[in-house]
């Protein structure tokens, strides 16, 4: 807001810079602004000073900022005279410039002459400092203590921005916000003029608008020439995000506001610094004593930068200006601990196990002498060893990452060492320097991790880069090297690198390099992987340095003989390692954080037992005790007491639990080798590096993913093109990969005979159809068979493509084969159509940079930039439009007219110009000539650019939004259909209940009830093998099973609203309602009737209608584009001589350029790049790896949030998230972009949209610098977590590894319960696999690092599904049940042990023998919770597989929580009573018993729960019963009775308490009634069992219920089978059409029984005369669709 037409300077004044204050009559505030906002809280009023004596009439001279006039000096005593400023923020009044409003923008009254000045708009957050003055009070104005009136605040809309230069200089572009707001405004307006006592300036704060910065000039602004009149100025100043958190909250004073009006201000500030200065001080050290530890070190930047000299015969190492030490070496790391720091931070790991630490307070009272009554060291020796095997296993853990670690920086490369020129050789062998100036040169061999910054390295062909080198030379054509950064950051196209400028003029060959002097200056290390500053200089000639010249370790070179490179960073500060977690965090599983918890409960319960039997004792010995004369002198006191009883009880948490848990933890590791998890083609079978978090594996909630070499392939292929108005298939790849298998597949062996095995299979398979599919699905294997076999009876063979969209499945795919194309060109060759496809097919082999190589083998590959570039010109290739030779001038192409078995034709292309692809361009031009002489340019690129260059621009503009409105059209049905769906789900949950469970169990439940005899499972109503006895009234559970899958494994797909149209095809009548079918004809003499169907599928007469053309070829792109293609639009145009000489002359002088010669050239290009004819486009596939979308769609089915995390571009990112079926076709995605300046109302706008149930699917895509920026707000960083939490999925691009571990880490803190795993494959995942939870690695192209550095690595991103489903949750089960059977036997032992207190006198005698109490975890219990542990498995893995949806109990901690651990305390406690009592009253009191002793009745108690313990855990508790249940029941129940036998011969007979010599064999033991009460009593606590588990399964029905009685039906287990096939191809193998080979004899014979009683009924059926039937036919269909699903009727 200035006052002239040219801004002023912003330091013309020469103002100081200080420090603003809130606290001395605030007289220093921020000084910046720059919009005016809607609302405004606080306002600042500045009263004047009574002293001050000026003319009341002086008006302000100009409303220019307040520091625009260099002709006027402000002092302090100038200040001293204006007003002084105070506070207030209670006081409303209205503005009588409020009501004038601009509607366009803001405006304010200035004066009384009705003159506005515009106001800018405002960032968001920012508020409003606005600042009136006026002669005396206004109109409706409020004096406040006589002051002056007081202005409330306004509301301005913004403004429309307008150029930078007329900004204020005290906005916030200036960056120069530390002056102060009086020396700068009242310079401006109350110095140079008479201030009246009345006047009043209010600084008024309002809240900030979302809009865009800008600033606007007062309209009008009166002459200074002019007389001055009384009249109202304002002065608006809104600083940015000012923050005034540490005001005290005024609102509370009364009369004066601000600081004046608190008299104890500054003592409260005093104080409260005090304590600001202590709290600070605590944390200083904290984080001093954590960097030490943790090898933390703050390094000061360098003054200018490193300054790096080349010189090759260096041989001391460069000092760092920063720490004055040698630069760090080229060592690098990954391992979480040290040799010094791993006991310290496994001591703090290994005792942040509660258990653990409380058994370490429980030894160190026990070690204190006359405390424990069960010896002194019992508890802290095995502590101690059982803390040293988990120690010892995290330490096997990090040395094997050690070891892989060493075998990184043990790796070779060659360093250049020349040696000074001492004088001539006699070695004539030996290199030199051509100049002489030094001596031999020579490439030393040098292991990476002795690299130095300075060392001159060469990088041969297919070379990692060792560390971040700055290029000296490439061997590669014009200098340049490509490199693959695929590591770094995801991208698979080859980066161009090339020398400085100044360095190649000197820099001409690699012997150049020993002499050359020159100094390299570069930034200080730093994580941006994505620019780079830095410069050299070359005998004086100075040259910029940038990402284009140099090359990141983990790079490799790649299409280049060689490179050179000097070290510039070395080991932890390159820029991959600078992205790393140096301090990984220590994983712990989330269910620790819960046991931890359970533990404290159990402590509160053992210390509260402790004390109440202490209080009893006292009581006891008050009354008795001090009574007994044979007591005497036996009183404890109470401390004693109580220590002993806290020391009996202390077991109740078992010291061995962590440790057992380890073992069963280390067998579930070992039972993770599955083989369904083995990849065979790169023999890599699954590995588990720790199995610390098995359990988390059944917990995730949030997946993190790399794309390149995670999701994708790194392989593109050319799969769609469009021609002429028809789309074409192109499937080469996929004919010899079938062609492959077939070889490879065994033929099957027909074992049967006659035509019984014929009518076999098609029952068989009539079952599993009723099976998989309903009506309503269409069977893709039977329509294509069905469409072969009407074909095959037409005499026309035709043969599908096996090729079918990852994006859309079940769309059809309408395409011919590009096969089918070619040899209609052959046929006719003179035809408009086969023109304009060979026109097509050169654009392919003519428009690009590859450059062909002949093999050994005499064939020819390419190197290219880019897989796209490789994919096309091997595609031209296939379809007879071979590139065999490429220089700088010509192109030579082998052509093949009439096929491949003809002669071929050999043509040359000149080469004129090339126009090279850049990121701002979006595409690429060839200018060539053509054999005839003709000059002709093909363009290639992003259709929504090639389009505007169009001949028929305005046309295809037109037709692209008739496409673009009809697929919103079928997006905007299939969407309200997904969110119809989805209520429909939500709907069913809460009738059954409102359980937050999957919608299968409550519709089972809605439809049948498990148990029940009308419907029960074991009936033959859903038997498969006996008519349905339901009838019309209910479907078979089977059936609606079925149906209830089918509904979840297809997506929403209506695309048969476009399907049905006329835009798909040249000539309806030939392609509408046909199958995506190809013609394949054999060798034999072609009829002229198949010739002419052929004809059908091209239209002669549409090729010459550019209007239809152009419409349907952009629809082929919309459909590519839909189904996760990558697209690209290619145009041409013939361009006569001068026009093409006139250009040439326009372009020469734009490359030759030395003064913006990229934007010349961008020019050049685009004036020639214009009017150009629709040659075709083409969809290139960026393959998936294998069972990529069938995983994710698994994965969200278990409620699992994918997000992908890449640093590729973000048109990529998209089309891969389309293929891969993170974006659905109907999916709203949101992109955020820094750019637009509305990211804040982006987010806002998408969560009100979610939360309104507006959108079926969301998406969120954001790229890196994007997601800089929202992290320097916090509260748009919290915004957006939110939203991110809220969508679907989340696809960030152009990520750096830092960032990627930021997303990561934001989750993991911010979502509560949240489990997150990270997998990747690169050396730029490793910090996100390391931050996440659980990290996965893929064993994949980009190398081993970020498997070496994971907790468990895989093959194929497919096995994450079965690993994750199946293993995890088995794991989560075995886990939780381990730990509650754990805590439920301690509580069930040990409850009986306080129960006998009432009967010992609360004195702390022990029911158990001291021998048998210890042996309690470790002989006699240990192995039916640890065999529990292992071997559980709820549900089979083809049911956990087939419903997904399953897996939500670990997300919500439904195998262990504390009502499930309250459960079974509340069992412990009823069954501990049980034993004791029926012990107690059955035994105990009995009256002819030979032995009543304490050891009797104390054996009988441990028997009793040895044996229940032993069979909950073995025969009630697993749902998977083998002979392993023998093991833990022979060891630990015959284990027991070994003891007794042993404790009865060896023990010591004169033991005073226990009578234990010969009681087992003589005394008790031979006691009927002894063994007579312990059948009684596991009776009656199997009984309890058994009953609380009926009632709870009929009342409060779980998923597990359920599905375990749904797996008892064979049928239904069939159809769990099919629908886990593809993630079971291994262990599924003969299951369905062939198991009954698999499943044994007994099911051969029944099988082949039922078959032989359905063929005599079919032959019963067909003897009967038609007219017979009546009503038959449908009973007998009825009857055969209840037995074997539906009948197929042949037509």
């Amino acid at each position: 807001m200035t006052g002239g037409d040219e801004p002023p300077e912003y330091n013309r004044d020469g103002l100081r810079r200080r420090q603003s204050s809130h606290h001395e009559d605030n007289e220093d505030l921020l000084a910046a602004a720059q919009t005016v906002a809607p609302v405004s809280p606080t306002t600042y009023h500045v009263e004047p000073p009574r002293r001050a004596n000026t003319d009341p009439d002086a008006a302000v001279a100009s409303t220019s900022s307040a520091v625009d006039n260099g002709t006027r000096t402000a002092t302090r005593a100038s200040i001293d005279v204006g007003p002084r400023v105070r506070f207030s923020t209670d006081v409303e009044r209205q503005l009588p410039s409020q009501s004038k409003r601009n509607s366009a923008g803001a405006s304010m009254d200035i004066g009384g002459d009705g003159r506005r000045a515009s106001l800018p708009k405002m960032k968001s957050g920012a508020p409003e400092l606005r600042v009136d003055t006026q002669g005396g009070a206004a109109a409706g104005g409020a004096p406040i203590l006589g002051q002056g009136t007081v202005l409330s605040p306004t509301t301005a809309s913004p403004t429309s921005p307008v150029a930078g230069s007329q900004k204020s200089p005290i906005s916030p572009a200036a960056r120069n916000r530390g002056y102060s707001l009086r020396r700068a405004l009242f310079h401006r307006t109350i110095e140079d003029q008479a201030t009246s006592p009345g006047s009043i300036i209010e600084m008024q704060d309002t809240a900030g608008s979302s809009s865009q910065a800008s600033t606007s000039q007062l309209d009008g602004v009166h002459d200074r020439s002019t007389p001055s009149k009384k009249r109202q100025s304002m002065v608006v100043v809104t600083p940015v995000a000012m923050d005034f958190g540490d005001l005290p909250d005024r609102n509370k004073s009364k009369g004066y506001k601000g600081t004046s009006a608190l008299p104890n201000w500054e003592n409260w500030v005093e104080k409260k610094s005090k304590r600001i200065a202590i709290s600070s001080k605590v944390r200083d050290f904290t984080t001093k004593t954590k960097k030490f530890v943790l090898r933390i070190q703050e390094i000061p930047p360098s003054k200018d930068g490193r300054h790096i000299d080349l010189d090759c015969s260096r041989k001391e190492p460069l000092i760092d200006e920063r720490t004055n030490k040698p630069y760090i070496s080229n060592y690098i790391r990954s391992t979480r601990y040290s040799a010094w720091n791993f006991l310290p931070r496994q001591l703090v790991a290994q005792f942040s196990k509660l258990a653990n630490f409380y058994f370490l307070c429980v030894s160190i009272l026990q070690m204190i002498p006359g405390l424990s009554t069960t010896g002194t060291y019992t508890t802290i020796i095995p502590l101690i060893f059982f803390v040293c095997i988990s120690m010892g296993k995290e330490g096997y853990d990090d040395l094997r990452r050690h070891k892989l670690d060493k075998a990184e920086n043990n790796r070779e490369t060659k360093v250049l060492h020349a040696y000074k020129n001492t004088g001539p050789t006699d070695e004539e062998n030996i290199p030199t320097s051509p100049s002489g100036a030094v001596g031999p040169l020579h490439w030393a061999t040098t292991k990476w991790h002795n690299l130095q910054v300075g060392d001159v390295v060469k990088l041969d062909r297919d070379d990692a880069a060792p560390a971040d080198l700055a290029i000296l030379h490439s061997g590669g054509e014009n200098g340049i090297a490509y490199v693959e950064t695929m590591a770094l950051d995801g991208e698979t196209n080859l980066k161009s690198k090339q020398t400085a400028t100044s360095v190649s003029k000197v820099l001409t060959n690699q012997d150049d390099v020993a002499i050359c002097n020159a100094e390299f200056v570069v930034e200080d290390p730093n994580l941006d992987l994505y620019n780079f500053e830095g410069r050299v200089k070359v005998n004086g000639e100075t040259a910029p340095l940038t990402t284009a010249e140099v090359i990141y370790r983990g790079s490799i070179l790649r299409n280049t003989p060689n490179a050179i490179g000097m070290v510039i960073y070395s080991g932890e500060e390159c820029r991959i390692r600078m992205n790393a977690n140096k301090n990984p965090r220590i994983k712990a599983p989330s269910l620790q954080s819960i046991v931890n918890k359970v533990v404290i409960i159990i402590v509160i319960f053992v210390i509260a037992l402790a004390i109440f039997n202490t209080v009893a004792y006292r009581i006891w010995s008050n009354q008795t005790e001090d009574k007994s004369w044979y007591l005497s002198n036996a009183d404890v006191a109470f401390f004693p007491i109580l220590t002993s009883f806290i020391i009996m009880f202390n077991t109740m948490i078992p010291l061995s639990l962590y440790v057992s848990l380890e073992i069963v933890k280390l067998a579930q590791m070992f039972f993770l080798n599955d083989i369904d998890l083995y990849d065979a083609e790169s023999d890599t079978p699954l590995e588990a590096r720790t199995s610390t978090i098995n359990e988390e594996l059944g917990q995730i909630s949030y997946i993190f993913s790399d794309k390149t070499g995670t999701l994708t392939d790194n392989s593109m292929k050319f799969r769609k093109m469009s021609v002429a108005g028809t789309a074409w298939l192109h499937d080469a790849d996929l004919q010899k990969d079938a062609a492959k298998r077939k070889l490879l597949e065994p033929k099957k062996k027909n074992k049967g005979k006659g035509k019984k095995p014929a009518r076999k299979s098609r029952d068989v398979q009539a079952v599993e159809e009723s099976l998989a599919l309903r009506e309503h699905v269409v069977d893709p294997a039977s329509t294509s068979r069905s469409s072969n076999e009407a074909s095959g009876a037409s005499g026309l063979q035709r043969s599908g493509s096996n090729w079918k969209s990852t994006a859309r499945p079940g769309k059809a795919q309408p395409e011919l084969l590009t096969k089918d194309m070619l040899r209609y060109i052959q046929r006719k060759p003179y035809t408009l159509f086969a023109k304009k496809v060979r026109l097509f097919l050169l654009s392919l082999a003519l428009c690009h940079t590859c450059l062909p190589e002949t093999q050994e083998n005499g064939e020819i590959e390419f190197m290219a930039s880019s897989p796209d570039e490789y994919a096309l010109v091997h595609a031209a290739q296939e379809m007879g439009f071979l590139v065999i030779n490429r220089d700088s001038r010509t192109i030579t192409l082998k052509i093949m007219p009439q096929g491949n078995d003809a002669e071929p034709l050999l043509e040359t292309y000149d080469i004129l110009d090339v126009i090279e692809f850049s990121s701002k361009r979006k595409r690429m031009s060839i200018v060539v000539r053509f054999p005839d002489q003709r000059i002709c340019i093909f363009c290639k690129g992003a259709d929504s650019i090639v389009m505007q260059r169009l001949k028929l621009a305005t046309l295809a503009n037109k037709k692209v939004v008739e496409i673009e409105r009809r697929a919103s059209k079928r997006k905007s049905l299939e969407a309200q259909y997904a969110i119809a769906r989805k209520s429909e789900q939500i709907e069913r949950k809460s009738s059954v209940g409102g359980r937050r469970s999957m919608t299968l169990s409550g519709a089972a439940r809605a439809s049948f009830t498990i148990g029940r005899a009308s419907t029960t499972l074991s009936r033959g109503s859903v038997s498969g093998n006996r008519l349905s006895m339901v009838g019309t009234v209910r479907q078979p559970v089977r059936d609606e099973l079925d149906q209830w899958l089918t509904e979840r494994e297809h997506d929403v797909d209506i695309s048969s609203v476009e399907e049905n149209s006329l835009y798909y095809s040249p000539r309806p009548s030939a392609q509408l309602n046909r199958q995506s079918l190809a013609l394949s004809f054999s060798s034999d003499p072609r009829s002229s009737m198949q010739f002419e169907e052929m004809d059908e599928f091209v239209e002669e007469s549409l090729v010459a209608d550019e209007t239809a053309v152009i419409e349907r070829c952009f629809q082929h792109i919309n459909d590519f584009a839909t189904e996760g293609l990558r697209t690209l639009l290619y145009g041409y145009r013939f361009i006569d001589e001068q026009e093409y000489i006139s250009w040439k002359k326009v372009y020469l002088d734009a490359t030759t350029s030395l003064i913006n010669r990229q934007d010349m050239i961008e020019s050049a290009g685009d004036h020639i790049e214009q009017n150009l004819d629709l040659a075709g486009a083409t969809a290139i596939e960026d393959k998936l790896q294998k069972g990529v979308p069938e995983s994710i769609d698994k994965l969200r089915r278990a409620s699992i949030k994918m997000w992908m995390l890449t640093g590729d571009k973000r048109e990529t990112a998209i089309n891969i998230g389309h293929s891969c079926r993170l974006i659905k076709d109907y999916s709203s995605v949101t992109v955020l972009d820094h750019e637009s300046g509305e990211v804040a109302q982006y987010i806002a706008d998408a969560i009100l949209n979610i939360n309104g149930s507006k959108v079926a699917h969301s998406v969120i895509v954001v790229d890196g610098q994007t997601l800089a920026t929202i992290y320097e707000d916090k509260h748009l960083t919290a915004l957006f977590f939110d939203l991110a939490v809220l969508a679907d999925s989340v696809i960030c691009c152009r990520a750096s590894p830092s960032q990627k571990a930021g997303l990561v880490k934001g989750i993991r803190k911010r979502v509560r319960k949240s489990i997150t795993l990270a997998i990747g494959d690169g050396a730029n995942d490793i910090a996100m696999i390391q931050e996440a939870h659980v990290g996965i690695g893929i064993t994949g192209k980009e190398g081993l690092q970020a498997a070496r550095t994971s907790d468990y690595s895989i093959a194929q991103f497919r096995f994450l599904t079965k690993l994750l489903l199946v293993h995890g949750r088995w794991n989560y089960v075995r886990t939780c049940k381990y730990t509650v059977g754990t805590f439920w036997k301690e509580m069930l032992f040990f409850l009986t042990q306080a129960l006998y207190q009432r009967w010992a006198g609360y004195t702390g005698t022990s029911l158990y023998e001291n021998w048998s109490l210890s042996m309690f975890n470790t002989l006699f219990t240990s192995l039916p919770v640890i065999f529990l542990g292992i071997f559980e498995k709820d549900l089979a893995a083809s049911t956990l597989l087939a419903v997904p949806e399953l897996y939500t109990k670990g997300q919500r901690n439904g195998a262990f929580n504390f009502r499930i651990y309250a459960g079974w305390m509340f069992m412990a406690a009823s069954e501990a009573m049980v034993v004791f009592f029926v012990m107690l009253g059955v035994y105990g009191q009995a009256i002819f018993t030979s032995d009543q002793g304490m050891f009797a009745l104390g054996d009988l108690c441990f028997s009793a729960a040895v044996i229940v313990i032993s069979v909950k855990m073995q025969l009630i508790e697993p749902h998977t019963r083998t002979l392993l249940i023998l093991i833990p029941l022979i060891c630990s129940i015959g284990g027991w009775w070994l003891w007794n036998l042993l404790l009865a011969v060896l023990y010591n007979p004169h033991a005073p308490i226990y009578h234990v010599r010969n009681a087992f064999t003589h005394t008790f033991g031979a006691n009927a009634l002894w063994w007579l009460t312990l059948v009684l009593i596991l009776a009656c606590v199997v009984v309890f069992e058994l009953g609380v588990a009926s009632l709870r399964a009929t009342f409060y029905t779980q998923d597990v219920d359920v599905f375990r009685e749904l797996e008892k039906d064979e049928g239904v287990r069939r159809r769990f089978e099919e629908a886990a096939r593809g993630e079971m191809p291994v262990s599924l193998v003969g299951v369905g059409v062939g198991e009954v080979e698999v499943k044994g004899v007994e099911r051969v014979k029944t099988r082949e029984e039922e078959e032989r009683r359905e063929g005599e009924v079919a032959e019963m059926l067909a003897m009967r005369p038609v007219g017979e039937l009546g009503r038959g036919g449908t009973d007998v269909e009825e009857a055969l669709r209840g037995a074997f699903g539906r009948v197929r009727g042949v037509e």
